[in-house]
């Protein structure tokens, strides 16, 4: 399949913290355009562009904008969270399908990902603890009823997981920061004695499973894969057909502060990050209220995850309810844990609506406070499992382990224009576009160049300004194209 970019302008600024900066605006020093070219890369339908360079631009004098001038208007001076990264998930599905393609396709794909300059450059990796949806099987580390985990033994992870995780790693130049989320505790720790189906862990167990966590980052690591964080548990308040598990707001709290928290710290792993919720955008702040307003639980809690499934409806999807979180906690990090085009049809692989849904999420989620984005599957085989409850999904690239053939959906290009530009470290700064077809953020990395990015969700090219300041740079958009605006 030919490969699909899109085109967009992205701002940043590089700072080396993995905190979340204050939630009002802060001023820096004043910001010039003098001699600066801006570079744009473009993904755009109907075009051969992904990822392409496809204009360079220059600031003039300009003044006051006028009424009917379409502009995306951007203020380096008034800054906001700082980026931590993007990523995607490294399930037991993708490396399944990682190691069923051929050598040379292996390498491809590392690269795509990985490589920042030849590639989109991921920073960010999340694997699952226990089995998944998306494992061809179902398992646990440790044999039934051993409470105490004498038999913890991850030996199921070293034949495709492990390898994989490993590969990603050494192609991301060391980079790469892995967090590892469980769908559910083993059947017999459960008051449903079910893997699957939702049900509760029991309570006789939260120390054990609170150990279960530790026992998997030190395996993990005694195997030379460093790990950067958890979250408690994926998706808490769905039951699913596949793995699952269910808590209130109030007994995941419990379980953080009563048993997950001070076992991390008692096995040595204080440093490790703890991200709390994981699942969707409508309950976000009420369930940051109940642990963030506990100081005991607080202090555990490095942020707070979601995922982009709440609109079930086909309404407008609930941004506003991070930046509700982002105002009310601006100590805490609102990190973007997993999505995916669910509904896999080969038939669909071209479809542009792919990557414009990651691409109107990613600007919207970043407005609002985001830090970080983490897809689902990183990639995906032919019939978009490998999936033990057949629950198929698209990834932005797809493996045909049968002919070894690659497909690139134009979702890793939206995604591509903000991992390759975006530096982590990076800060927000202000971005606005006057007409609604316009979506647009912006970055300032630590290297001082800015990455804006644009993203025109209509069926008419737009020209606009790119206005900083009284100078601009004249700008158009293709239809249904995004573009990263780099100087």
């Amino acid at each position: 399949m030919k490969k699909i970019f899109f085109v967009f302008a992205v701002v940043a600024f590089v700072s080396c913290s993995d905190k979340k900066e204050k939630t009002s605006a802060s001023s820096t020093p004043a910001f010039s355009t003098e001699g600066k070219k801006v570079i744009v890369y473009t993904t755009a339908d109907s075009t051969a562009y992904r990822l392409s360079v496809t204009d360079t631009l220059e600031f003039k004098e300009k003044g006051q904008p006028f009424e009917n001038e379409v502009s995306v208007f951007v203020d380096p001076g008034k800054t906001f969270q700082t980026y931590f990264g993007t990523g995607a998930a490294l399930t037991d599905a993708s490396a399944e399908t990682f190691y069923k393609l051929p050598k040379e396709k292996q390498q491809e794909v590392l690269t795509a990902f990985f490589d920042k300059e030849k590639g989109i450059g991921y920073t960010v990796a999340r694997t699952n603890i226990n089995s998944c949806d998306f494992s061809s099987d179902m398992y646990t580390y440790v044999a039934d009823n051993d409470k105490e985990l004498k038999t913890f033994n991850i030996e199921h992870d070293r034949k495709f997981k492990i390898p994989f995780i490993k590969e990603a790693m050494k192609a991301s130049g060391g980079k790469l920061r892995l967090f590892a989320s469980p769908w559910s505790p083993p059947a017999w720790m459960k008051d449903n004695n079910d893997m699957l189906h939702g049900g509760k862990l029991k309570p006789e167990f939260y120390s054990s499973w609170a150990m279960y966590y530790t026992k998997f980052i030190k395996e993990y690591e005694k195997d030379s894969v460093p790990v950067w964080g958890i979250s408690i548990q994926n998706e808490p308040m769905a039951t699913q057909r596949w793995e699952s598990c269910l808590y209130t707001a109030q007994e995941e709290t419990d379980f953080l502060k009563n048993h997950l928290g001070p076992t991390m710290e008692k096995e040595g792993l204080k440093d490790k990050k703890i991200i709390v919720w994981d699942h969707n955008r409508d309950l976000i702040y009420q369930r940051a209220q109940t642990y963030f307003n506990d100081p005991e639980a607080a202090k555990y809690a490095w942020g707070i995850g979601f995922h982009w499934y709440e609109d079930w409806s086909g309404g407008t999807p609930m941004y506003e309810n991070l930046r509700r979180v982002y105002e009310a906690f601006p100590d805490k990090n609102i990190f973007f844990t997993e999505g995916c085009a669910e509904s896999f049809n080969a038939s669909r692989y071209n479809a542009w609506v792919l990557g414009e849904e990651y691409g109107r999420s990613m600007i919207n989620d970043y407005n609002n406070g985001m830090v970080g984005f983490t897809d689902w599957n990183i990639i995906l085989d032919e019939t978009g499992g490998p999936n033990h409850v057949q629950n198929f999904c698209f990834a932005p690239l797809h493996g045909d382990t049968k002919t070894g053939q690659l497909t690139y959906t134009n979702s890793y290009y939206y995604i591509g224009h903000f991992s390759k530009f975006i530096e982590p470290g990076a800060k927000r700064i202000a971005a606005t576009a006057s007409r609604s077809q316009l979506l647009t953020t912006a970055f300032r990395n630590e290297d001082g160049k800015t990455v804006v990015i644009v993203m025109n969700q209509g069926n008419s090219k737009t020209k606009y300004y790119l206005w900083i300041n009284g100078k601009a740079a004249e700008a158009e958009a293709l239809p249904h194209s995004i573009s990263t605006l780099i100087f």
